[in-house]
């Protein structure tokens, strides 16, 4: 959604780089480029002023002409500032102190409430919670089966007494279904209400009434993040006429500009709690501001990233893992077994183009990562599960033979195979290497950075290789000066630092502890 926007700044931002001292017109050209950006992005106009006037306040004075390098310090506080607009700390949800706690869903219809409302208790599910959803939306039809399905799927409670399209009183529903979570033992009560087309006194009325009658914990307003600015102009209607403690950005995912994300919680003075970005149940998670603004700025998310790690992989697992990769055998404990395993874990984490999309830089090549065909991971699982138990466990027997069985269980071509192997004994060989501390390859040699036996070698191959001078003279000078350097060490002492007379001598005396290895 913020691609245009991440494009648009990122080009920005390339002109400042390489100056060492930033003139009023570089900042003025700046601001202006910004302005531009965020008004294509869709952003309320005046939360565009706003921005643009704190940037060019704190860019004018001493914080960006005394920095070392203020191309930087601007690119900082735009982050800065992003944070601020998007509400700055990140919000956590209120539980009740005593009975179960009541959140209540507001908001117009084709908003997503019914949906998020499964995402919702799905995610408080993993929290350690129990979640209880209740169907107060009974105009719209089969809203009430609908979100009997989302409950199924999330696997959370469901209270829906009434059957919906336009039969029973959402009012009643509400406040009966308090008691009934408390005899149930749910700690969380999710109210799904009914939305309208558009903004009419009806709704707002039994949004109110709702309100009054369960007094919830939290009111969370839902809005789609795809409408542009009329978010702004229906947030503001809601936040009058019923009140709402928080914004649920639903729609995330989608092609349209992300002004509405940008602007609401500036705007309405209520905070982003939470967002969805997909259509499963997973692809919801809490609003961080700041990992927002890092991801439009092309600075990536790396705590996410580490967060669905965390939560998808094993800690044991891990353990297991490394200690076959950091084996005397050179990593080959780890099979194409456990290289499966690895794979099914980070397809468990969601979609491979959006975890790349969370690693710093990604901005850059978003194309090809748009272009990622997901059902190669897929593929790769059927090929390898087409192999025997002994196939898998080594790899190395797989010959020609093999490989045109192995190829037609997975219906693929045997070159597929082929390469599949390869890839496998190439990234089996890097992870071990890595796991032993010698870092990525072609670091340089840092210890735990790797490059170090590798570039050592390299070096002492371009040592050997050291070119003589073409000129006889200057050759003869050099091997002279060898000779000299030569004799010199010899007569100082040897190779261990020890004077030379007593190297091997009769005055050097091995260690008791050592004499039994001597033979």
């Amino acid at each position: 959604m913020f691609d245009t926007l991440s494009d648009r700044l990122a080009a920005t931002f390339k002109n400042l780089r390489g100056k060492g001292r930033l003139s009023e017109a570089d900042i003025d050209a700046t601001a202006r480029e910004i302005r531009i950006a965020l008004l294509e992005a869709d952003v309320a106009l005046p939360v565009v002023r706003a921005f643009i006037k704190q940037i060019k306040e704190r860019a004018t004075g001493a914080e960006v002409s005394q920095a070392l390098n203020p191309a930087q310090q601007v690119i900082k506080i735009v982050n800065e500032e992003l944070v601020g607009i998007l509400g700055g700390e990140t919000r956590r949800l209120r539980f009740a102190k005593s009975g179960p706690t009541v959140i209540m869903l507001a908001g117009l219809q084709g908003a997503g409430k019914t949906t998020l409302a499964g995402k919702l208790g799905h995610w408080l599910k993993g929290q350690g919670h129990a979640p209880l959803l209740v169907a107060c939306d009974l105009q719209r039809p089969n809203a009430v089966n609908q979100l009997s399905v989302v409950a199924e799927r999330a696997g959370v409670g469901i209270y829906a007494p009434q059957p919906g399209n336009g039969v029973g009183d959402p009012v009643q529903v509400a406040q009966d279904s308090i008691e009934y979570a408390k005899t149930k033992q749910y700690d969380v009560v999710i109210v799904d209400t009914a939305g309208r087309l558009g903004i009419d006194q009806e709704l707002m009325q039994q949004a109110a009434d709702i309100r009054d009658a369960v007094k919830p914990d939290e009111v969370l307003f839902v809005v789609d993040a795809m409408i542009g600015q009329d978010a702004v102009n229906t947030a503001e209607a809601f936040r009058d006429g019923v009140g709402f403690d928080g914004v649920v950005l639903s729609k995330l995912d989608g092609d349209a500009r992300g002004g509405a994300a940008l602007s609401i919680a500036h705007v309405t003075g209520r905070q982003i709690m939470f967002a969805s970005n997909g259509e499963k149940l997973d692809d919801f998670d809490a609003f961080h501001p700041d990992r927002m603004a890092s991801r439009i700025l092309g600075m990536g998310d790396m705590l996410s990233l580490i967060e669905k790690a965390e939560q998808t992989f094993s800690q044991a697992e891990a353990e297991k893992m490394a200690a076959k990769l950091q084996s005397a055998k050179g990593g080959k404990d780890f099979t194409l077994d456990d290289f499966l395993a690895q794979m099914e874990q980070v397809r468990k984490m969601g979609s491979i183009s959006k975890l790349l999309g969370m690693l710093p830089g990604m901005g850059q090549i978003k194309d090809q990562i748009n272009n990622i065909d997901e059902r190669d991971v897929d593929r790769t699982a059927a090929i390898i599960k087409s192999m025997t138990p002994a196939e898998r466990a080594d790899a190395t027997i797989i010959n020609g033979s093999r490989r045109a069985r192995i190829a037609k269980g997975s219906g693929v071509e045997v070159s597929a195979v082929k390469n599949l192997v390869e890839r496998f004994f190439e990234a089996r060989k890097m992870m071990s290497r890595m796991a032993q501390g010698g870092g990525m390859p072609g670091m340089p040699g840092m210890p735990g950075m790797g490059g170090g036996p590798g570039r050592q070698k390299k070096q002492q191959k371009q040592a050997k290789g050291k070119r003589k001078s073409g000129n006889p003279m200057k050759r003869k000078a050099e091997e002279q000066a060898a000779q000299a350097k030569r004799e010199q060490a010899a007569q100082s002492g040897g190779a261990f630092g020890l004077p030379a007379g007593e190297q091997g001598g009769k005055d050097f005396e091995l260690p008791d502890e050592f004499k039994k290895f001597m033979g």
